[in-house]
């Protein structure tokens, strides 16, 4: 058994059945091997099938370890099941207990006058939701106004979760059990059941909600001048997508704009106050990191049909503009109250990775500057500015987050490096991330007490953040994971399809087995050093290259070079290319 690999109890693989023994191929690529299956242990498995295995012996002096199989998922291509194998793989929280939603469905689905009593009441307000056209669980509304004086009144309203979700309840359990929503593609695993989230929780148009509100008076330079955090009730007025904010913004589409001709003034307002948020951000060194996110989209049966890069506008930049200064405004104020709080930090890069960056900067003519021991978030602002609207940028927006630390959540504050903050949390998605409903429980006991608070309170409550940040930390960390697992699935499925094909692509990482390339369609796969042509190319790890032996041919991040899909496989997640050229196809068919 080897002691440098953290075994598991259970393994998701595919079985493969020899007749007299069958074998599981894990789909975790890294640590046990196949796992040998005696007859007696195939249970329902037949070949081919998606199976839970659990272990029996580990791997030792040269043999397979040996398992037995106790769940079959289902036939590797039937619809959903590799959804669900990951699922099973990650050990996710797929359904919640029975208890947990009955307690849900014991929440009224009306807010009730009760609960009305010293609330701000805001339900004449021009109040807006702007989301993507499928979200369900809408737990951000926002209101802008103009004062006389110039000044802005900007309202961003969240959704009262800690009303409903009460400390110790079984929902609240269930909901730092699983620390936040998991999106895989076509499935969502909530944090809280979906009668909360769909239901009374979400701020769904036309219907009274309740809300813990911040209100920010903005001067036209962007800086907040006053501000005030308050319980709230609220009715939505339209429900807005991204596509028809940007079309009324942009005047692109006649019945869009007719249809909400009557709020025009009001989107106009929403846009000059993000863009001087934004420009206020840009001088503060804030990182506007350019990485395409995938639109990966799928059938009635959950089978992929297209793949591109997902398409953002300014209606998006608009609502993270007022997002963010509604989280930096709540963090700083409790952070002056020295309250027992949950931060979201992300502290500023080591050193020796800044100059590793600079050794990749350096082909594009940059340099990050470090001073006195220290770097600061201007000068990675500087380089993105310097790239911005080239063919480099995707490249060096990369470079640089693999440069920056992983943000995770603290009891203690330590700033932003990211977006250049000195005080952050995250307060403005309580229906999705344990951390602001941890937060809207402290904000609402300080309301309530006019912030006197005892310092009993504050105590056992430093002790709950703690623990809190750290569980949801980790739950975060297995999140990316499963989303990122099930977009190289479902991108190695897509281009199973593709094989042969030609496209071109950028290269987006080099290493000591070849070179990634990433297409315009946001997928990514490996060149291996076989499949790059007629030589023999060297790795130069200190300038991150290769060089071809006899043609001194080079590849380093952020070339464009033309690929051949030669394979791709789902069920190891992987997508492999070769390099192309044209009168390769002449020369071969010259050789018959």
């Amino acid at each position: 058994m080897n002691e440098n690999i953290e075994y598991k109890e259970t393994y998701v693989g595919l079985f493969q059945n020899n007749k007299s023994f069958g074998f599981v191929v894990p789909d975790e690529k890294k640590g046990i091997g196949d796992i040998f299956i005696s007859k007696k242990n195939f249970g329902k498995a037949r070949n081919n099938h998606k199976v839970v295995v659990k272990i029996l012996k580990y791997p030792e002096d040269g043999k397979k370890a040996e398992g037995k199989v106790i769940e079959v998922i289902g036939g590797v291509n039937e619809a959903g099941v590799d959804m669900l194998s990951l699922i099973k793989e990650y050990n996710l929280p797929a359904e919640f207990p029975k208890p947990v939603v009955l307690e849900a469905k014991s929440k009224p689905q009306k807010v009730n006058e009760k609960d009305l009593r010293y609330r701000k009441d805001l339900r004449k307000d021009i109040v807006f939701t702007v989301d993507g056209e499928d979200a369900k669980d809408l737990d951000d509304a926002v209101c802008v106004k103009k004062k006389e004086n110039g000044n802005y009144i900007l309202d961003v309203h969240i959704a009262d979760v800690s009303h409903y979700v009460s400390e110790n309840s079984l929902l609240d359990k269930e909901a730092l059990i699983r620390g936040t929503s998991i999106y895989m593609l076509g499935r969502v695993i909530p944090m809280l059941p979906r009668e909360l989230s769909n239901g009374i929780c979400s701020l769904n148009q036309g219907q009274d909600r309740l809300t813990l509100s911040c209100t920010m008076e903005i001067d036209p330079n962007g800086k907040v001048v006053d501000s005030d955090i308050y319980k709230g009730v609220i009715n939505v007025t339209r429900r807005m997508s991204y596509h028809d904010v940007q079309k009324i913004l942009d005047n692109s589409d006649k019945e869009v704009v007719e249809k909400y001709k009557d709020y025009i003034d009001d989107f106009k307002l929403m846009e000059e106050l993000a863009l001087i948020l934004k420009e206020r951000r840009k001088e503060q060194g804030y990182l506007n990191l350019d990485i395409p996110e995938s639109n990966i989209e799928l059938d009635v049966n959950g089978r992929v049909t297209n793949i591109s890069k997902y398409e953002t506008s300014f209606a998006n930049e608009i609502i993270e503009q007022f997002m963010l200064i509604a989280n930096e405004t709540v963090a700083e104020r409790f952070y002056w109250l020295q309250a027992p709080f949950i931060y979201r930090v992300h502290e500023e890069p080591e050193l020796d990775k800044v100059k590793d960056l600079n050794k990749f900067l350096y082909n594009f003519g940059m340099k990050i500057k470090i001073s006195d021991g220290k770097v600061y978030p201007k000068e990675f602002a500087k380089a993105l500015e310097k790239v911005k609207g080239t063919e480099e940028e995707v490249v060096v927006s990369n470079l640089i987050l693999r440069t920056l630390k992983v943000a995770r959540y603290e009891s203690q504050n330590k700033g932003h490096f990211g977006i250049a903050s000195k005080y952050y949390c995250h307060f403005t998605s309580p229906i999705r991330r344990y951390p602001d409903l941890f937060i809207h429980r402290i904000i609402t006991k300080y309301l309530k007490s006019n912030y006197a608070v005892k310092q009993g309170y504050v105590e056992e409550n430093r002790e709950k953040a703690e623990h809190c940040a750290n569980q949801s930390s980790e739950r975060e960390k297995i999140a990316t994971k499963v989303e990122r697992a099930s977009e190289d699935l479902k991108m190695a499925e897509f281009m199973e399809k593709k094989i042969g094909e030609v496209y071109e692509g950028i290269i987006s990482s080099v290493t000591k087995f070849g070179i990634f390339v990433q297409l315009e369609n946001t997928v990514e796969g490996l060149v291996r050093f076989e499949h790059m042509g007629h030589e023999y190319f060297i790795y130069d790890e200190e300038r991150k290259m290769l060089i071809g032996e006899r043609t001194n041919k080079v590849f380093k991040i952020g070339d464009k070079v033309t690929v051949r899909v030669i394979s791709a496989s789902k069920l190891l997640r992987q997508v492999d290319f070769e390099i192309y050229e044209e009168n390769e196809d002449e020369e071969i068919e010259n050789d018959k």
